[in-house]
Protein backbone atom coordinates (compact mmCIF):
# COMPACT_ATOMS: atom_id res chain seq x y z
CA UNK A 1 0.00 0.00 0.00
CA UNK A 2 1.29 3.67 -0.74
CA UNK A 3 1.98 5.68 2.35
CA UNK A 4 -0.28 8.46 1.19
CA UNK A 5 -3.15 6.24 1.43
CA UNK A 6 -2.31 4.40 4.11
CA UNK A 7 -4.91 3.99 7.05
CA UNK A 8 -3.96 6.77 10.02
CA UNK A 9 -1.44 5.58 12.85
CA UNK A 10 -2.97 7.72 15.38
CA UNK A 11 -6.23 10.45 15.02
CA UNK A 12 -7.39 12.92 17.65
CA UNK A 13 -11.22 14.01 16.85
CA UNK A 14 -12.93 17.32 18.81
CA UNK A 15 -10.29 17.25 21.39
CA UNK A 16 -10.44 20.38 23.47
CA UNK A 17 -8.47 21.76 26.60
CA UNK A 18 -8.92 25.33 28.41
CA UNK A 19 -6.64 26.94 31.01
CA UNK A 20 -8.87 29.13 33.03
CA UNK A 21 -11.00 31.15 31.09
CA UNK A 22 -8.20 30.49 27.63
CA UNK A 23 -9.24 27.79 25.22
CA UNK A 24 -5.95 26.15 23.90
CA UNK A 25 -7.70 24.02 21.87
CA UNK A 26 -11.40 23.94 20.57
CA UNK A 27 -12.51 20.77 18.89
CA UNK A 28 -9.34 19.82 17.17
CA UNK A 29 -8.91 17.03 14.89
CA UNK A 30 -5.58 15.31 13.97
CA UNK A 31 -4.73 12.08 11.53
CA UNK A 32 -0.84 11.24 11.40
CA UNK A 33 -0.02 8.71 9.01
CA UNK A 34 2.68 6.03 9.07
CA UNK A 35 5.76 6.98 6.48
CA UNK A 36 4.62 10.45 6.18
CA UNK A 37 6.25 14.02 7.77
CA UNK A 38 3.32 15.74 8.59
CA UNK A 39 3.86 19.39 8.99
CA UNK A 40 2.03 21.35 11.87
CA UNK A 41 2.08 24.92 11.44
CA UNK A 42 0.67 27.91 13.47
CA UNK A 43 1.68 31.47 15.35
CA UNK A 44 2.60 30.80 18.56
CA UNK A 45 -0.42 30.34 21.03
CA UNK A 46 -2.40 28.37 18.29
CA UNK A 47 -2.47 25.09 19.90
CA UNK A 48 -0.05 22.72 18.31
CA UNK A 49 2.37 22.99 21.86
CA UNK A 50 -1.41 21.80 23.30
CA UNK A 51 -1.98 19.16 21.11
CA UNK A 52 1.72 17.87 21.34
CA UNK A 53 1.18 17.70 25.12
CA UNK A 54 -1.77 16.14 24.86
CA UNK A 55 -0.51 13.36 22.34
CA UNK A 56 2.81 12.63 24.78
CA UNK A 57 0.63 12.27 28.01
CA UNK A 58 1.82 15.79 29.14
CA UNK A 59 -1.53 17.58 30.25
CA UNK A 60 -5.22 15.27 29.77
CA UNK A 61 -7.65 17.16 27.59
CA UNK A 62 -10.58 18.54 28.98
CA UNK A 63 -12.66 16.67 26.13
CA UNK A 64 -12.68 14.19 22.40
CA UNK A 65 -10.79 11.10 21.38
CA UNK A 66 -7.33 9.89 20.42
CA UNK A 67 -7.47 6.64 18.90
CA UNK A 68 -3.96 4.82 17.91
CA UNK A 69 -4.35 2.09 15.53
CA UNK A 70 -8.33 2.74 15.49
CA UNK A 71 -8.41 2.07 19.39
CA UNK A 72 -9.22 4.35 21.96
CA UNK A 73 -6.49 5.75 24.29
CA UNK A 74 -5.28 8.02 26.86
CA UNK A 75 -2.18 8.81 28.21
CA UNK A 76 -2.08 9.51 32.40
CA UNK A 77 1.59 10.74 31.86
CA UNK A 78 4.18 11.10 29.57
CA UNK A 79 5.42 7.35 30.15
CA UNK A 80 2.55 6.16 29.00
CA UNK A 81 2.64 7.30 25.90
CA UNK A 82 5.93 6.52 25.68
CA UNK A 83 5.89 3.26 26.34
CA UNK A 84 2.77 3.11 22.81
CA UNK A 85 5.66 4.44 21.00
CA UNK A 86 4.61 8.20 21.19
CA UNK A 87 8.37 10.56 21.94
CA UNK A 88 8.45 14.39 21.48
CA UNK A 89 11.32 16.37 21.22
CA UNK A 90 10.68 19.57 23.19
CA UNK A 91 12.50 22.79 21.87
CA UNK A 92 12.81 23.22 25.35
CA UNK A 93 15.58 20.49 26.26
CA UNK A 94 15.14 17.59 29.18
CA UNK A 95 18.70 17.27 29.08
CA UNK A 96 20.42 17.10 32.67
CA UNK A 97 23.36 19.82 32.57
CA UNK A 98 25.42 17.90 35.20
CA UNK A 99 25.20 14.63 33.43
CA UNK A 100 27.03 13.14 30.74
CA UNK A 101 25.75 12.87 26.99
CA UNK A 102 25.74 8.79 27.20
CA UNK A 103 23.80 9.36 31.01
CA UNK A 104 21.17 11.73 29.19
CA UNK A 105 20.45 9.52 26.18
CA UNK A 106 19.93 5.99 28.43
CA UNK A 107 18.76 7.94 31.29
CA UNK A 108 14.80 6.14 31.10
CA UNK A 109 16.07 3.14 30.54
CA UNK A 110 20.21 2.37 30.96
CA UNK A 111 21.59 -0.99 30.81
CA UNK A 112 22.24 -2.95 33.88
CA UNK A 113 24.73 -5.45 34.38
CA UNK A 114 24.48 -7.50 38.14
CA UNK A 115 22.06 -4.58 39.25
CA UNK A 116 24.58 -1.80 38.12
CA UNK A 117 24.65 0.35 35.33
CA UNK A 118 26.89 -1.15 32.42
CA UNK A 119 28.42 1.84 31.51
CA UNK A 120 30.40 0.31 28.54
CA UNK A 121 26.84 -0.51 27.48
CA UNK A 122 25.63 2.87 28.20
CA UNK A 123 28.21 4.45 25.83
CA UNK A 124 27.97 1.98 23.13
CA UNK A 125 23.89 2.78 22.95
CA UNK A 126 24.66 6.36 23.17
CA UNK A 127 27.42 6.22 20.71
CA UNK A 128 24.89 4.51 18.35
CA UNK A 129 22.41 6.82 18.90
CA UNK A 130 24.29 10.18 18.39
CA UNK A 131 25.35 8.56 14.93
CA UNK A 132 21.52 8.22 14.00
CA UNK A 133 21.03 11.31 14.83
CA UNK A 134 24.08 13.24 13.32
CA UNK A 135 25.66 13.96 16.69
CA UNK A 136 29.14 11.64 15.81
CA UNK A 137 31.24 14.25 16.42
CA UNK A 138 29.82 14.44 20.19
CA UNK A 139 31.95 12.41 22.74
CA UNK A 140 29.23 10.45 24.99
CA UNK A 141 31.55 11.33 28.16
CA UNK A 142 31.33 15.01 27.64
CA UNK A 143 28.99 16.42 30.42
CA UNK A 144 26.18 18.03 28.84
CA UNK A 145 26.91 21.84 30.35
CA UNK A 146 29.95 22.03 28.14
CA UNK A 147 28.03 21.42 25.05
CA UNK A 148 26.65 24.56 23.04
CA UNK A 149 22.90 25.02 22.34
CA UNK A 150 23.32 23.03 18.72
CA UNK A 151 24.73 20.17 20.37
CA UNK A 152 22.75 19.52 22.86
CA UNK A 153 19.99 19.27 20.47
CA UNK A 154 21.37 16.68 18.97
CA UNK A 155 21.49 14.86 21.83
CA UNK A 156 17.96 15.47 22.18
CA UNK A 157 17.06 13.92 19.38
CA UNK A 158 19.58 11.06 20.35
CA UNK A 159 17.78 10.62 23.16
CA UNK A 160 13.96 10.61 21.61
CA UNK A 161 15.36 7.66 19.16
CA UNK A 162 16.96 5.39 21.86
CA UNK A 163 13.07 4.85 22.29
CA UNK A 164 12.61 3.29 19.48
CA UNK A 165 9.39 5.60 18.32
CA UNK A 166 6.88 4.94 16.50
CA UNK A 167 5.62 8.05 16.47
CA UNK A 168 8.27 11.55 16.50
CA UNK A 169 6.98 14.36 17.49
CA UNK A 170 9.27 17.45 16.50
CA UNK A 171 8.90 20.88 18.41
CA UNK A 172 11.21 23.22 16.35
CA UNK A 173 13.91 20.58 16.65
CA UNK A 174 16.12 22.72 14.10
CA UNK A 175 15.67 25.97 15.66
CA UNK A 176 19.34 26.52 17.69
CA UNK A 177 20.93 23.81 14.90
CA UNK A 178 23.60 24.99 12.50
CA UNK A 179 23.14 24.91 8.51
CA UNK A 180 25.30 21.17 8.67
CA UNK A 181 23.49 19.99 11.24
CA UNK A 182 19.97 20.68 9.62
CA UNK A 183 20.92 18.83 6.67
CA UNK A 184 22.11 15.71 8.80
CA UNK A 185 18.97 15.98 10.98
CA UNK A 186 16.90 16.21 7.33
CA UNK A 187 18.92 12.94 6.00
CA UNK A 188 17.81 11.23 9.25
CA UNK A 189 14.21 12.10 9.43
CA UNK A 190 13.83 11.27 5.79
CA UNK A 191 15.26 7.63 6.60
CA UNK A 192 13.17 7.13 9.64
CA UNK A 193 9.75 8.45 7.33
CA UNK A 194 11.25 5.24 4.84
CA UNK A 195 11.40 2.77 7.84
CA UNK A 196 7.85 3.50 8.62
CA UNK A 197 7.93 5.92 11.28
CA UNK A 198 4.64 8.65 11.66
CA UNK A 199 6.81 11.81 12.06
CA UNK A 200 4.93 15.01 13.46
CA UNK A 201 6.98 18.49 12.12
CA UNK A 202 6.17 21.87 14.09
CA UNK A 203 8.19 24.75 13.04
CA UNK A 204 8.53 28.01 12.04
CA UNK A 205 10.49 27.86 9.11
CA UNK A 206 8.64 27.53 5.93
CA UNK A 207 11.25 26.12 3.82
CA UNK A 208 11.60 23.61 6.55
CA UNK A 209 7.88 22.28 5.92
CA UNK A 210 8.36 22.61 2.41
CA UNK A 211 11.29 20.73 2.03
CA UNK A 212 10.03 17.90 4.70
CA UNK A 213 6.47 17.83 5.01
CA UNK A 214 4.36 15.28 2.89
CA UNK A 215 0.50 16.56 4.26
CA UNK A 216 0.27 19.97 6.57
CA UNK A 217 -2.32 20.97 8.96
CA UNK A 218 -2.68 24.89 10.21
CA UNK A 219 -3.77 25.78 13.33
CA UNK A 220 -5.10 29.22 14.84
CA UNK A 221 -6.85 30.13 18.11
CA UNK A 222 -6.82 26.64 18.83
CA UNK A 223 -8.67 25.07 15.95
CA UNK A 224 -7.59 23.25 13.56
CA UNK A 225 -8.51 25.50 9.85
CA UNK A 226 -7.18 23.35 7.36
CA UNK A 227 -5.09 20.10 6.33
CA UNK A 228 -3.68 20.21 2.90
CA UNK A 229 -0.96 18.00 0.56
CA UNK A 230 2.61 19.53 0.31
CA UNK A 231 2.83 22.14 -2.40
CA UNK A 232 -0.71 22.63 -2.98
CA UNK A 233 -0.23 25.98 -1.30
CA UNK A 234 2.12 29.17 -1.44
CA UNK A 235 3.84 30.05 1.50
CA UNK A 236 1.17 33.71 1.33
CA UNK A 237 -1.56 31.26 1.59
CA UNK A 238 -0.26 29.35 4.20
CA UNK A 239 0.63 31.96 6.41
CA UNK A 240 -2.94 34.16 5.84
CA UNK A 241 -4.13 31.09 7.36
CA UNK A 242 -2.56 31.26 10.36
CA UNK A 243 -2.93 34.47 11.11
CA UNK A 244 -6.24 34.83 9.74
CA UNK A 245 -6.00 37.97 7.48
CA UNK A 246 -3.98 39.31 4.69
CA UNK A 247 -0.32 38.89 4.84
CA UNK A 248 2.73 40.53 3.36
CA UNK A 249 6.12 39.53 4.56
CA UNK A 250 7.39 43.19 4.22
CA UNK A 251 10.63 44.03 6.77
CA UNK A 252 10.55 47.59 7.10
CA UNK A 253 12.28 50.27 5.16
CA UNK A 254 15.85 51.07 5.96
CA UNK A 255 17.27 54.91 5.90
CA UNK A 256 19.01 56.60 4.42
CA UNK A 257 22.98 55.47 5.43
CA UNK A 258 24.33 58.05 7.61
CA UNK A 259 27.30 60.12 6.77
CA UNK A 260 30.81 59.26 7.80
CA UNK A 261 31.11 61.73 10.03
CA UNK A 262 28.84 60.53 12.29
CA UNK A 263 30.38 59.78 16.06
CA UNK A 264 29.78 56.26 17.06
CA UNK A 265 27.88 55.18 19.95
CA UNK A 266 29.09 51.90 20.60
CA UNK A 267 33.13 51.58 19.54
CA UNK A 268 35.37 48.49 19.56
CA UNK A 269 38.69 48.09 19.28
CA UNK A 270 40.56 44.71 18.90
CA UNK A 271 38.33 43.31 21.33
CA UNK A 272 39.98 39.54 21.46
CA UNK A 273 39.08 36.47 24.02
CA UNK A 274 40.55 32.68 24.59
CA UNK A 275 40.98 32.17 20.95
CA UNK A 276 37.55 32.61 20.27
CA UNK A 277 37.40 35.97 19.34
CA UNK A 278 40.36 37.44 17.48
CA UNK A 279 40.93 41.62 17.42
CA UNK A 280 37.35 42.56 16.28
CA UNK A 281 36.92 45.93 15.69
CA UNK A 282 33.35 47.63 14.89
CA UNK A 283 31.43 50.47 15.30
CA UNK A 284 27.40 51.42 15.82
CA UNK A 285 26.10 54.66 15.25
CA UNK A 286 23.28 56.08 16.72
CA UNK A 287 20.11 54.73 14.58
CA UNK A 288 22.01 51.72 13.12
CA UNK A 289 21.32 48.12 13.20
CA UNK A 290 24.42 46.69 12.44
CA UNK A 291 24.55 42.58 11.98
CA UNK A 292 26.13 39.91 12.58
CA UNK A 293 26.44 37.46 10.13
CA UNK A 294 28.85 33.90 9.62
CA UNK A 295 28.59 30.18 9.93
CA UNK A 296 26.98 29.25 13.29
CA UNK A 297 30.08 29.18 16.35
CA UNK A 298 32.33 32.01 14.82
CA UNK A 299 32.54 33.84 17.98
CA UNK A 300 29.52 35.71 17.31
CA UNK A 301 27.98 34.99 21.03
CA UNK A 302 30.99 35.21 22.46
CA UNK A 303 31.48 38.88 20.81
CA UNK A 304 27.82 39.71 22.45
CA UNK A 305 28.87 38.08 25.99
CA UNK A 306 31.80 39.96 25.76
CA UNK A 307 30.26 43.32 25.55
CA UNK A 308 28.02 42.79 28.26
CA UNK A 309 30.69 42.22 30.55
CA UNK A 310 29.57 38.35 30.73
CA UNK A 311 32.89 37.42 29.82
CA UNK A 312 35.86 37.52 31.90
CA UNK A 313 40.26 38.18 30.67
CA UNK A 314 38.71 39.66 27.65
CA UNK A 315 41.15 42.29 25.34
CA UNK A 316 41.00 45.35 24.41
CA UNK A 317 39.11 48.67 24.39
CA UNK A 318 35.42 49.20 24.23
CA UNK A 319 34.11 53.09 23.93
CA UNK A 320 30.73 54.48 24.76
CA UNK A 321 30.32 57.88 22.66
CA UNK A 322 34.08 57.94 22.50
CA UNK A 323 34.93 57.50 25.75
CA UNK A 324 36.68 54.74 27.26
CA UNK A 325 34.46 52.12 29.73
CA UNK A 326 35.16 49.33 31.78
CA UNK A 327 32.70 45.90 31.68
CA UNK A 328 33.96 43.75 34.18
CA UNK A 329 29.95 42.41 34.45
CA UNK A 330 26.64 43.08 33.17
CA UNK A 331 26.27 45.48 36.05
CA UNK A 332 28.42 47.94 34.55
CA UNK A 333 26.98 47.32 31.10
CA UNK A 334 23.67 48.62 32.48
CA UNK A 335 24.88 51.68 34.25
CA UNK A 336 23.29 54.69 33.08
CA UNK A 337 26.39 56.37 31.34
CA UNK A 338 26.45 53.30 29.03
CA UNK A 339 22.76 51.65 28.69
CA UNK A 340 23.61 48.30 27.69
CA UNK A 341 21.09 45.32 26.95
CA UNK A 342 21.19 42.38 26.13
CA UNK A 343 18.66 39.73 24.87
CA UNK A 344 19.76 36.16 25.46
CA UNK A 345 19.88 33.38 22.66
CA UNK A 346 17.88 31.18 25.09
CA UNK A 347 14.47 32.72 26.88
CA UNK A 348 13.73 29.69 29.40
CA UNK A 349 16.81 29.74 30.56
CA UNK A 350 18.91 32.94 30.18
CA UNK A 351 16.08 35.23 29.91
CA UNK A 352 13.03 34.74 32.11
CA UNK A 353 12.12 33.45 35.25
CA UNK A 354 9.11 30.88 34.34
CA UNK A 355 7.59 30.27 37.27
CA UNK A 356 7.76 34.24 38.56
CA UNK A 357 5.00 36.33 37.19
CA UNK A 358 4.83 38.37 33.85
CA UNK A 359 5.15 41.85 36.07
CA UNK A 360 8.14 40.28 38.02
CA UNK A 361 10.20 39.29 35.01
CA UNK A 362 9.22 42.70 33.38
CA UNK A 363 10.95 45.13 36.25
CA UNK A 364 13.13 42.76 37.38
CA UNK A 365 16.63 44.33 35.13
CA UNK A 366 14.97 47.68 35.90
CA UNK A 367 14.04 47.51 39.37
CA UNK A 368 16.77 50.24 40.47
CA UNK A 369 14.52 52.58 38.63
CA UNK A 370 11.29 52.65 40.70
CA UNK A 371 13.31 52.31 43.78
CA UNK A 372 13.11 55.59 46.49
CA UNK A 373 14.62 54.85 49.95
CA UNK A 374 14.70 50.88 49.71
CA UNK A 375 10.65 51.23 48.73
CA UNK A 376 9.35 50.43 45.04
CA UNK A 377 7.28 52.97 43.81
CA UNK A 378 4.26 50.64 42.36
CA UNK A 379 2.39 53.23 40.58
CA UNK A 380 5.91 54.09 38.73
CA UNK A 381 6.51 50.49 37.90
CA UNK A 382 2.90 49.87 36.72
CA UNK A 383 3.26 52.68 34.47
CA UNK A 384 6.00 50.93 32.73
CA UNK A 385 4.98 47.85 32.32
CA UNK A 386 1.61 49.08 30.90
CA UNK A 387 3.84 50.99 28.47
CA UNK A 388 5.83 47.82 27.53
CA UNK A 389 2.89 45.65 27.04
CA UNK A 390 1.17 48.16 24.94
CA UNK A 391 4.24 48.52 22.71
CA UNK A 392 5.18 45.30 22.06
CA UNK A 393 1.47 43.83 21.86
CA UNK A 394 2.14 41.51 25.11
CA UNK A 395 -1.20 38.80 24.76
CA UNK A 396 -1.42 37.53 28.59
CA UNK A 397 -3.99 36.74 31.14
CA UNK A 398 -2.62 39.41 33.30
CA UNK A 399 0.28 40.58 34.93
CA UNK A 400 0.40 38.29 37.73
CA UNK A 401 0.17 35.15 36.11
CA UNK A 402 3.47 32.91 35.86
CA UNK A 403 5.67 33.89 32.58
CA UNK A 404 6.02 30.28 31.93
CA UNK A 405 2.10 29.90 30.74
CA UNK A 406 2.60 32.63 28.18
CA UNK A 407 3.46 31.29 24.55
CA UNK A 408 6.90 30.92 23.10
CA UNK A 409 6.35 33.93 21.36
CA UNK A 410 4.98 36.28 24.16
CA UNK A 411 7.56 35.25 26.39
CA UNK A 412 10.51 36.77 23.64
CA UNK A 413 8.38 39.42 23.89
CA UNK A 414 8.27 39.53 27.71
CA UNK A 415 12.53 39.42 27.41
CA UNK A 416 12.60 42.30 24.98
CA UNK A 417 10.26 44.30 27.76
CA UNK A 418 12.43 43.52 30.28
CA UNK A 419 15.60 45.00 28.74
CA UNK A 420 13.59 47.65 27.00
CA UNK A 421 12.44 48.91 30.35
CA UNK A 422 16.24 49.94 31.58
CA UNK A 423 16.18 52.60 28.46
CA UNK A 424 19.06 50.74 26.99
CA UNK A 425 21.03 53.15 24.32
CA UNK A 426 23.34 50.25 23.09
CA UNK A 427 20.88 47.05 22.34
CA UNK A 428 22.59 43.25 21.81
CA UNK A 429 20.59 40.49 19.98
CA UNK A 430 21.00 37.24 20.01
CA UNK A 431 19.42 35.39 17.64
CA UNK A 432 15.52 36.88 18.99
CA UNK A 433 13.51 35.45 16.83
CA UNK A 434 14.38 31.72 16.99
CA UNK A 435 11.28 29.78 17.54
CA UNK A 436 8.93 32.11 17.26
CA UNK A 437 6.07 32.91 14.66
CA UNK A 438 5.99 34.94 11.14
CA UNK A 439 3.28 37.47 12.80
CA UNK A 440 5.55 37.76 16.08
CA UNK A 441 8.88 38.39 13.78
CA UNK A 442 7.23 40.50 11.72
CA UNK A 443 6.47 42.92 15.01
CA UNK A 444 9.72 42.31 16.54
CA UNK A 445 11.37 43.77 12.66
CA UNK A 446 9.26 46.53 12.77
CA UNK A 447 10.11 47.58 16.44
CA UNK A 448 13.88 47.45 16.40
CA UNK A 449 13.61 49.81 13.85
CA UNK A 450 11.44 51.78 15.83
CA UNK A 451 14.40 51.67 18.56
CA UNK A 452 16.75 52.79 16.04
CA UNK A 453 15.38 55.40 14.89
CA UNK A 454 14.59 56.65 18.03
CA UNK A 455 18.44 56.75 18.44
CA UNK A 456 19.19 53.15 20.05
CA UNK A 457 22.43 51.73 18.44
CA UNK A 458 21.55 47.83 17.78
CA UNK A 459 24.10 45.12 17.36
CA UNK A 460 22.20 41.92 15.77
CA UNK A 461 23.32 38.36 15.03
CA UNK A 462 20.69 36.45 13.04
CA UNK A 463 21.24 33.03 12.01
CA UNK A 464 18.17 33.94 9.24
CA UNK A 465 19.76 35.30 6.18
CA UNK A 466 16.55 36.39 5.20
CA UNK A 467 16.77 38.71 8.52
CA UNK A 468 19.89 39.67 8.23
CA UNK A 469 19.34 41.21 4.65
CA UNK A 470 15.91 42.52 5.64
CA UNK A 471 16.39 44.36 8.83
CA UNK A 472 20.41 45.62 8.99
CA UNK A 473 22.31 48.37 7.72
CA UNK A 474 25.53 47.04 7.81
CA UNK A 475 26.34 43.37 8.42
CA UNK A 476 30.03 41.97 9.76
CA UNK A 477 30.93 38.63 9.39
CA UNK A 478 32.84 36.71 11.20
CA UNK A 479 34.99 33.58 10.80
CA UNK A 480 37.24 31.87 12.97
CA UNK A 481 36.16 34.76 15.64
CA UNK A 482 37.53 37.77 13.54
CA UNK A 483 35.73 40.15 11.27
CA UNK A 484 36.38 38.53 7.53
CA UNK A 485 33.98 40.81 5.60
CA UNK A 486 31.49 44.14 6.10
CA UNK A 487 28.53 44.15 3.77
CA UNK A 488 26.67 47.53 3.01
CA UNK A 489 23.64 48.61 1.96
CA UNK A 490 23.04 46.79 -1.58
CA UNK A 491 25.97 45.05 -1.04
CA UNK A 492 23.91 42.57 1.91
CA UNK A 493 22.55 39.91 0.08
CA UNK A 494 21.99 35.55 0.98
CA UNK A 495 24.74 35.32 -1.59
CA UNK A 496 27.59 37.72 -0.68
CA UNK A 497 26.19 36.04 3.36
CA UNK A 498 26.86 32.79 2.29
CA UNK A 499 30.16 33.36 0.76
CA UNK A 500 31.62 35.22 2.87
CA UNK A 501 30.86 33.13 6.05
CA UNK A 502 32.49 29.98 4.29
CA UNK A 503 35.36 32.31 3.46
CA UNK A 504 35.22 32.35 0.25
CA UNK A 505 34.99 34.40 -2.88
CA UNK A 506 36.84 37.80 -1.66
CA UNK A 507 39.26 38.56 0.58
CA UNK A 508 39.36 39.83 4.04
CA UNK A 509 38.26 42.99 4.53
CA UNK A 510 38.86 44.47 8.55
CA UNK A 511 37.09 47.49 9.58
CA UNK A 512 37.58 49.53 12.44
CA UNK A 513 34.95 52.06 12.84
CA UNK A 514 31.41 52.36 12.27
CA UNK A 515 31.99 53.66 8.26
CA UNK A 516 34.45 50.95 7.20
CA UNK A 517 33.24 48.70 4.29
CA UNK A 518 30.97 51.52 2.99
Amino acid sequence: MDASSAAPLFTMEGVSKRYGGVNALTKADLAVAPGRIHGVLGENGAGKSTLMKIMAGVVQPDEGRMALEGRAVSFANPAAANDAGIVCIFQELSLVPDLSVAENICISNPPKRFGLIDRRAQRRIAEDALARAGGEDIHPLTPVKDLPLSRRQLVEIAKALVRKPRILILDEATSALTAADVRKIFAVLKRLRSEGLALLYISHRMQEIAELADECTVFRNGRNVGTFGAGSKSETEIVEMMIGREYSHVFPPKPAPQPESAKPTLEVRNLSWNNRLKDVSLGIRPGEIVGLGGLDGQGQRELLLALFGVLRSASGEILIDGKKVTLSCPSDAKRGNIGMALIPEDRKTEGLMLPMSVRDNLSLASLARFCKGGVVDRAAEQKAIDEMIALLAIRTDGIDVPVGTLSGGNQQKTVIAKWLMTKPRVILLNDPTRGIDVGTKAEIYQLLRKLADRGAAILYYSTDYDELVGCCDRVLVLYDGAVSRVLAGAEITERALVSSALNVGGGREMPVLAGAGR
